[in-house]
C-alpha cells in the first residue's frame, strides 16, 4: 500500500510567507511513483549533473550461480549497455545482485554517497577491479596471463568481472559456472585495492543561487573532467536581459572546470526565476554509479564512449521580502532526502516541509532531512508567492536487497535474485526483458478490479439518488 508523509496547512501571513506542499509516496510492493497534485515548474527527477541513459540490457555475460538460502539459482553474469540522452553508450556492471532491472529504465549519473556504495567499505576494491579488468583490459589474452587463467573470451572475461563486482558490492556468495571465468573472479577478488571515487563528468556548485534584482547572481563553480564546456543562457534571455557572464561582467559561452558563472540579472528586472545549462563531450569516468530513476537496480560504469553530459543551475530574484534557493540530494547516511533552502532576501523565508514549520533568516541557510523508506518513491514541491514553485522526486536507493533482515526480503510474486542478477537459465538473457517485474499481471488485475468496483460503486449511488429523489 501507500506510505505517505504530507505537510498540514500553512497559516497565511502575508506575501513574504512561503508554503510547501510535501507527498512522499512509495508503492513498495509495487514500484509507483506517487505524485503531488500542485503544479511544480520543474517536476523532473532531481540530477547533480552528469550522464542521463536508458537501459538496453545485458549484453555481454556469461553462466553464474548464487548461493542463497541453502539454494543455487542460476543466473547471467555480464556487461549491460545503455544509451546516454544526447548521445554516446555506456558499459555497465550490476552492484545489486537482487534486485531486477526495468525494461529500458532510465538511469543516472550519481555520487557514490548517494546509493548503496556509500556505506561499502569495499566500494574502492571495485572500482579497481573495473580499472584491471574487461573491458578496459581488452587484450584478453594480457588479462588471462596477469590472472593465471585459461583462455578467455569476453563473454567468460565479463562473466567473471562481475561475479568479482558482486562478492564486494553484495557480499554474495556467487560462482562463474565456467572455469576460466571463476579462476579470473578469484584472481580480481585477491588482488582489489582500496581506490578512490572518481570525479563527476559534469556538475555545477552550487545548484540553485538567489539575490536581489541589478545583482550578479553566484557563483555557480563548473566541475568536470572535460577540456570545455558550453553554457547555455536562460530560454528568455533576450526578453528578460539576464546574462551569464564571469564576475567581472563579461558574459561567458565555455568554460573549463573550476570556471566561477553568475546570472548577471539587470536592475529593473521583474521578479522571476532562470536556470543555465552547461553540456560537454566527455568519457565519462570508470567507477561512476548510475541510479536508477525508478526503483531499478543500480549499476557501475566499465566503460564510456565520447558521451554528452550535462548539467543545470537555477538562479531567482526579486526586488524585496523572502528571496529563497532550493536543492535536494539523498542522504543515504540517513535515510532521507536533504532539501537545503537559503534566503538572500531581506524578510524571513518560512516554509513548512513534513509537517514542521522552518524560518530562514535573510542571508542565512539550513539543510532539513525528510525522511523516506528504503526503495520508497518520494516527491516534494515547495511553492510560494509570484508563481514561485520547485519540486524534487526520485527514489530512495541506498542499499541492496542482500543488506536487510530475511523478514523483509520480497515477497514470492516479485523477481527473484536468479532473473534480478541477470536472466535465469534459458532465457534470452536480456536483464530489460527477464528482470522486469512478474508482479506486472498482479498489478494488472487489481487496476482491473478497482475500476470495476469504482464503475459499481457510482452505478448504485446512481440508482440510490434516483430511489430518493422519487420518493
Amino acid at each position: 500500500m501507500f506510505s505517505s508523509i504530507s505537510a498540514s496547512s500553512v497559516r497565511r501571513r502575508g506575501v513574504s510567507r512561503f508554503t510547501s506542499a510535501v507527498l512522499v509516496s512509495g508503492l513498495v510492493a509495487m514500484g509507483s511513483l506517487g505524485v503531488t497534485g500542485a503544479a511544480a515548474a520543474d517536476e523532473a527527477p532531481q540530477h547533480q549533473g552528469g550522464a542521463a541513459a536508458t537501459l538496453d540490457g545485458l549484453k555481454t555475460y556469461d553462466g553464474a550461480v548464487l548461493h542463497a538460502d541453502g539454494k543455487d539459482q542460476q543466473l547471467a553474469a555480464g556487461l549491460f549497455e545503455m544509451t546516454v540522452d544526447g548521445g554516446g553508450k555506456l558499459k555497465t556492471y550490476c552492484i545489486d545482485i537482487h534486485n531486477p532491472t526495468q525494461e529500458q529504465a532510465k538511469y543516472l549519473e550519481t555520487p557514490w554517497d548517494q546509493t548503496s556504495l556509500g556505506a561499502n567499505k569495499n566500494a574502492g576494491k571495485i572500482r579497481w577491479i573495473l580499472e584491471h579488468s574487461y573491458p578496459q583490459i581488452d587484450d584478453l589474452s594480457a588479462l588471462a596471463s596477469a590472472a593465471g587463467t585459461g583462455p578467455l573470451t569476453e563473454k567468460t572475461a565479463a562473466a567473471g568481472t562481475q561475479v568479482a563486482i558482486w562478492r564486494y558490492s553484495d557480499g554474495a556468495d556467487v560462482d562463474a559456472k565456467d572455469a576460466q571465468a571463476e579462476k579470473l573472479a578469484e584472481w580480481l577478488e585477491k588482488s582489489a585495492q582500496d581506490a578512490s571515487e572518481p570525479k563527476a563528468s559534469l556538475t555545477l556548485e552550487p545548484g540553485a543561487v538567489s539575490g536581489k534584482a541589478g545583482e550578479k547572481l553566484g557563483p555557480v563553480t563548473v566541475r568536470t573532467d572535460a577540456d570545455s564546456v558550453t553554457v547555455t543562457p536562460p530560454a528568455d534571455a533576450a526578453a528578460s536581459g539576464v546574462k551569464i557572464t564571469d564576475k567581472d561582467g563579461k558574459p561567458v559561452t565555455a568554460a573549463v572546470n573550476g570556471t566561477e558563472l553568475y546570472f548577471d540579472v539587470p536592475s529593473g528586472a521583474s521578479d522571476g526565476a532562470a536556470s543555465l545549462g552547461v553540456q560537454a563531450t566527455t568519457s565519462v569516468p570508470v567507477g561512476r554509479a548510475f541510479a536508477g530513476v525508478t526503483k531499478s537496480q543500480t549499476q557501475i560504469l566499465a566503460g564510456s564512449s565520447d558521451s554528452t553530459v550535462s548539467a543545470t543551475a537555477t538562479a531567482n530574484w526579486a526586488k524585496q521580502g523572502p528571496i529563497p534557493a532550493l536543492t535536494a540530494e539523498k542522504n543515504c547516511a540517513k535515510g532521507g532526502v536533504d532539501i537545503t533552502a537559503s534566503n538572500k532576501g531581506d524578510e524571513e523565508f518560512t516554509f513548512e516541509l513534513a509537517g514542521t514549520e522552518h524560518s530562514i533568516a535573510p542571508g542565512g541557510s539550513e539543510t532539513i532531512t525528510v525522511p523516506v523508506g528504503e526503495d520508497e518513491a518520494y516527491d516534494f514541491t515547495i511553492t510560494g508567492p509570484g508563481g514561485f514553485s520547485q519540486n524534487f522526486k526520485g527514489v530512495l536507493d541506498c542499499k541492496t536487497a542482500g543488506s536487510t533482515p530475511p523478514a523483509t526480503e520480497q515477497p514470492s510474486s516479485a523477481p527473484s535474485p536468479a532473473s534480478a542478477g541477470g536472466s535465469s537459465a534459458g532465457s534470452t538473457g536480456d536483464l530489460a526483458e527477464t528482470g522486469s517485474s512478474s508482479a506486472t499481471p498482479i498489478i494488472a488485475g487489481i487496476a482491473i478490479a478497482l475500476v470495476v468496483l469504482g464503475g459499481a460503486a457510482v452505478f448504485f449511488l446512481r440508482r440510490k439518488n434516483a430511489a430518493t429523489s422519487g420518493e
